[in-house]
């Protein structure tokens, strides 16, 4: 019930934000919406155990690319259509956030208060992530793609900043 109730909640935020990208006219509207819409697909992945790729999620594409859009943005010179408004405005959508922002909190008190939940003393071994069998599964199986993978990359490096440092 409780899992259904937060997957119909991320399905919404992932909808209703991915919509406000799409159809904002402002550059600044998009990319905070961008940043709840990948808030939303980390808390899918949390859902299905999948607790690698809802942490990558959130490192690398809201600590990394939510970043850089953010401040592409910021820094541009050739910013256009910037209004500046004092006064009365916003009242709707300030009152639309402190009602999510109500709901959100009660939705996290009540699973915290009504959740059974799992301790572990650090010697149970059937708590089992999903990191420890993809680390096993990078350095053994896969251990000369993961290698590649990384010379690939230390020579994208290598050229980024040899093509940098040219001009």
């Amino acid at each position: 019930m409780l899992v259904d109730i937060a997957f119909w909640f991320f399905a919404v935020l992932i909808i209703g934000s991915a919509l406000v990208v799409v159809l904002s006219r402002n550059m600044i509207y998009a990319v905070f919406a961008l940043l709840f819409t990948f808030f939303g697909v980390a808390g899918i992945y949390v859902l299905l155990n999948a607790d690698f790729l809802a942490v990558t999620q959130i490192m690398i594409y809201i600590g990394g690319i939510l970043v850089l859009l953010i401040f592409g943005i910021m820094l541009t010179s050739n910013v256009t259509g910037v209004d500046i408004k004092s006064g009365q405005t916003g009242k709707i959508q300030m009152f639309f956030a402190g009602l999510i922002s109500l709901f959100s909190i009660i939705f996290l008190v009540y699973i915290a208060t009504t959740t059974n939940w799992k301790v572990s003393n650090g010697s149970d071994q059937s708590i089992m992530t999903t990191i420890d069998s993809i680390g096993k599964e990078l350095l053994t199986n896969y251990l000369l793609a993961f290698e590649s993978a990384s010379v690939l990359l230390l020579i994208a490096i290598i050229g980024a900043a040899l093509i940098a440092r040219r001009k």
